[in-house]
C-alpha cells in the first residue's frame, strides 16, 4: 500500500486551518436548524462513510483525504460540544482529558510501530493509528480553544492569534534550532483545530458573543468554496503526493 496521507506543504496547512474553522461553524449551524441529536447522528454517519471510503483505496487521494478530514472536523466540534452543553463538563476539564487520551494514542501507536512519522502511513494498522491521532487532536483543539475563549475570557480574535503564535513556534524551533521533526509536526497539527475555529467563530458570532456577526452559514459556504477549489487545484496537480507515488500514477498512466 502506498502512503495514504499527504505531503506536507504550505498548501496542506492553509487547507488544514480551513477546515477546521469550517467544521466548527457548519456544525454550530447544523445544530441551530435541525435538532441536535440528529444533527450529530448525521455528523457520525458522514464520519462513517468518509472513513470507509479513505480505507477501501490504496493510495493517497486528495478529494477523499480532505473529505474525511471536514467530518472529523465537524462531528468533532459536535462531540466536543456535546461533552460541555449536555453533560456538563468545563472546558478545562475535558481539554485536560483530551490531552490525556490523546497523549495515550501516542504512546500505543509508538509502542506497536516504533514511529509516529506521518511519511510511514503506509498500512492498514498505522492509518488506523493516523486517524485515531487526527480524532484526538480535534477534540483537544475544540476543547482548549473553547476554553481559552469563554472560561478565561480572551474571545475569539485573541484566542486565534494566540494559537497562530504557538502554531509557529515549532516551525521555527524545527529550521533555528532542530526540534525533533515529528513533535514539531504534530504540536503544530494539535494547534491548527483552535485557530481556525477561533477565527471562524469570531467571523461567525454576533457582536453579543464576541464576534463580528457574519453568520455560521455564511461563513461556512465561503469557507466551503475555497476548500473545495483547494482540494481540486490538489487533485489535479497531485503536487502534494509523495515522489514515489506520483512517480507510480505515472508509469500506471
Amino acid at each position: 500500500m502506498l502512503i495514504k496521507v499527504p505531503a506536507i506543504t504550505a498548501l496542506f496547512w492553509i487547507t488544514k486551518v480551513l477546515t477546521t474553522g469550517m467544521g466548527e461553524v457548519f456544525s454550530d449551524f447544523l445544530v441551530k436548524q435541525m435538532n441536535p441529536m440528529i444533527a450529530v447522528l448525521l455528523g457520525g454517519a458522514g464520519l462513517a462513510a468518509a472513513m470507509v471510503l479513505q480505507f477501501s483505496v490504496k493510495r493517497y487521494i486528495a478529494w477523499i483525504y480532505w473529505l474525511v478530514v471536514v467530518m472529523v472536523s465537524i462531528f468533532g466540534t459536535m462531540a466536543a460540544d456535546v461533552v460541555h452543553v449536555v453533560i456538563g463538563i468545563p472546558y478545562l476539564v475535558s481539554t485536560a482529558f483530551f490531552a490525556i487520551v490523546l497523549a495515550g494514542v501516542f504512546i500505543v501507536w509508538f509502542a506497536a510501530e516504533k514511529t509516529l512519522s506521518i511519511h510511514s502511513i503506509d498500512t492498514f494498522r498505522r492509518e488506523t493509528f493516523y486517524w485515531m491521532t487526527v480524532l484526538g487532536t480535534f477534540a483537544l483543539g475544540t476543547a482548549s480553544g473553547d476554553m481559552t475563549a469563554t472560561t478565561l475570557h480572551l474571545g475569539y480574535f485573541a484566542s486565534g492569534i494566540l494559537f497562530a503564535v504557538l502554531l509557529v513556534m515549532p516551525a521555527v524551533a524545527y529550521w533555528k534550532f532542530g526540534l525533533n521533526p515529528i513533535f514539531s509536526f504534530w504540536f503544530a497539527y494539535v494547534m491548527t483545530r483552535p485557530v481556525g475555529a477561533s477565527f471562524s467563530d469570531w467571523l461567525s458570532k454576533p457582536l453579543g458573543e464576541g464576534g463580528i456577526g457574519w453568520g455560521e452559514g455564511q461563513v461556512s459556504l465561503v469557507m466551503a468554496i475555497i476548500i473545495v477549489a483547494l482540494v481540486g487545484y490538489l487533485q489535479i496537480t497531485k503536487m502534494d503526493a509523495h515522489h514515489s507515488q506520483a512517480a507510480g500514477h505515472v508509469h500506471a498512466r
